[in-house]
């Protein structure tokens, strides 16, 4: 191209907003993707009316371009207790720290998130076709060559739209874009808003802030309003550079229509820490924490980094920060949250800074039963203290036993019916999930035999054993061998409920009413109950709970073959701190589940 302006001629942009019609991208689509920068500059002022001031779009209520932080699911580990002087210790296996709960133990069947970039091209198909069959030149090309290629493809619908898209996708030189604006531009006198879009995603991601500015004075000036995704990509893009102010500006717009998502604090956070203003950072994320989001590690990360670099003239002084960064620990505490590998080094270099208080400290893991094998400081037990127990006790039966509806999961005749029962019954010291652990095995032909196998173990091991399951395993069947049932009704109390009836309240029930030293076994993790609970402290209680209470078949069962169990740890795995130290579980690895929980600490003491 002989010139390396965008357009040749005064443009004028047709508006393209009206209500409804803002094309929102979710902009964390592309984080893996980095686009070279560009020599040439896009040259967008002067050619464009301003048709007057800008107002908010308040008929959106979502905003793109947010990743969203999960909070990690709290774990639990077993507390210890006897009744009736009777042990209620059931025989593990040694092994450790092999757990159900353990970090990377469960193989994730499907990803937890899609691709973004396929969300990203199945709105292109709803739209006229694919992408995937557009080559995207390796040059920018003249007006000429693009309507020839435009041509060669039959003047295929959206044509402009799905060639930006591909010269994202393919990390391909920002002048390439340019020109094809130039060409829509000639072509049609005007650019749409979306096209617009697609180009500044392109020049974000790929680092090109002079241009998304160029696409902001456009944007700012042409349209009536800014949907959230774009004002998304331009928070990012202002927040690191020296014009990081005007991403506040641009928050408050979002404000209008939606709370703005943890990215976009953060990255406004983060450029403030950089640039020497914590008041500004510290006020906006207590924001974030005021309006029910969850920080990003980022930019937990970027307030640690930024401790040592506070200015004297700074409103908040040293001291300050540093009670600040020490909340930041608390609240992973009370949050369930494991910081991952980078923000734990992090954590463990401010504390190593820290003036004249001689902090150390060191990568570990802990005992099966609960010290830390760094500094020997016993951990918090895993089990309920009175009060919570009833907590949860009262929680579990209004929310997952009867819940909205107890129709759903069971018949009130029946739940009263199993509650005599179990009054009637001593408290029982493990309840099992009959079903459950009965389909342990893939032979359906040995179902009983595997039941079986489980209860005389518990019964071998002194305990009182409650089973429970359906009615149907009470008819003699191949899998359901009737001498294996009158065996398992002879060496456990049982309760077998309607064929159509949940079993799974019915055992946290029982478990729950027997008190705090009774454990159940069964392989379903209770996703389903614990989602019922009504907020994330009473789940992280449940979780709690049952990380020291459920029991898992480690081997296979079978008669004439010993059953072992999982391990159950003693101790609880949060962040906590005595006196002389922090321990801080962290991730160290990127396939732990939701009910899975650290195996790694970071120990923080000043014993030396």
């Amino acid at each position: 191209m002989g010139s390396t302006l965008l357009f040749k001629g005064r443009i004028c942009l047709k508006p393209f907003y009206h209500r409804g019609s803002f094309f929102t991208l979710n902009s964390s689509i592309f984080k893996s993707s980095h686009l070279p920068l560009s020599a040439r500059s896009l040259c967008t002022r002067g050619p464009f009316p301003k048709p007057g001031a800008r107002h908010t779009d308040r008929s959106s209520d979502t905003q793109g371009g947010v990743n969203k932080s999960t909070f990690q699911n709290r774990e639990e580990d077993f507390g210890d207790g006897a009744r009736r002087g009777k042990s209620s210790t059931v025989r593990q296996k040694p092994s450790f720290p092999k757990s159900v709960f353990a970090a990377g133990t469960a193989k994730r069947t499907a990803e937890i998130q899609k691709r973004k970039a396929a969300l990203f091209f199945q709105e292109e198909e709803q739209h006229g076709g694919r992408t995937a069959s557009l080559q995207p030149p390796d040059r920018p090309l003249s007006a000429a060559e693009w309507r020839d290629l435009k041509e060669s493809r039959g003047n295929a619908p959206r044509f402009d739209i799905r060639m930006m898209v591909k010269l994202f996708t393919t990390a391909a030189e920002l002048n390439i874009a340019k020109s094809l604006l130039t060409f829509v531009a000639t072509e049609t006198g005007t650019l749409s808003y979306e096209l617009l879009l697609r180009y500044l995603t392109l020049c974000v991601r790929g680092g090109h802030d002079a241009e998304a500015f160029d696409v902001y004075e456009i944007m700012q000036g042409n349209f009536p309003a800014l949907d959230t995704g774009a004002s998304c990509l331009f928070i990012q893009s202002f927040s690191r550079t020296e014009r990081w102010r005007e991403a506040i500006s641009i928050l408050e717009e979002i404000k209008k229509v939606c709370t703005p998502s943890s990215s976009n604090y953060g990255e406004i956070v983060t450029a403030a820490m950089l640039n020497g203003d914590t008041t500004t950072a510290w006020a906006l994320y207590d924001e974030i924490i005021e309006k029910g989001r969850t920080p990003h590690q980022e930019t937990w990360e970027a307030l640690f980094k930024a401790a040592g670099k506070i200015k004297q003239e700074e409103a908040m002084s040293a001291s300050e920060h540093q009670e600040r960064l020490l909340g930041i620990l608390l609240y992973m505490r009370d949050n369930q949250i494991y910081p991952q590998h980078s923000l734990t080094s992090t954590i463990n270099a401010w504390f190593e800074r820290l003036s004249g208080q001689k902090w150390t400290g060191s990568l570990t893991s802990a005992t099966p039963k609960g010290v830390c094998r760094c500094c020997g400081s016993q951990l918090e037990s895993i089990k309920l203290t009175d009060e919570e127990y009833q907590q949860l006790t009262d929680r579990v039966m209004a929310d997952i036993i009867q819940g909205r509806d107890v129709f759903e999961k069971t018949t009130p005749e029946e739940l009263e019916r199993f509650k005599a029962f179990v009054k009637k019954r001593p408290a029982f010291d493990v309840v099992v999930d009959g079903l459950n652990i009965a389909y342990r095995t893939n032979d359906t032909t040995r179902l009983s035999e595997t039941l079986l196998a489980v209860v005389s173990e518990l019964e071998r091991q002194g305990l009182t054993v409650l089973v429970l399951g359906r009615k149907h395993m009470l008819r003699a069947s191949r899998s359901w061998d009737r001498n294996n049932m009158m065996l398992i009704q002879k060496k456990a109390h049982c309760f077998f409920t309607e064929n159509i009836s949940e079993d799974d309240p019915f055992m946290l029930y029982a478990t729950l009413h027997s008190g705090n030293h009774c454990r159940f076994v069964s392989r379903d993790m209770m996703r389903d109950h614990k989602a019922c609970l009504p907020d994330g402290a009473t789940r992280r209680l449940f979780f709690k709970w049952q990380r020291g209470h459920q029991l898992v078949v480690d081997e296979f069962a079978t008669a004439g073959k010993r059953v072992r169990f999982q391990s159950i740890p003693t101790y609880d795995t949060i962040v906590q701190t005595s006196a002389d130290s922090w321990h801080i579980p962290y991730d160290d690895t990127e396939d732990r589940g939701t009910c899975e929980v650290p195996q790694k600490w970071l120990c923080l003491t000043t014993k030396h």
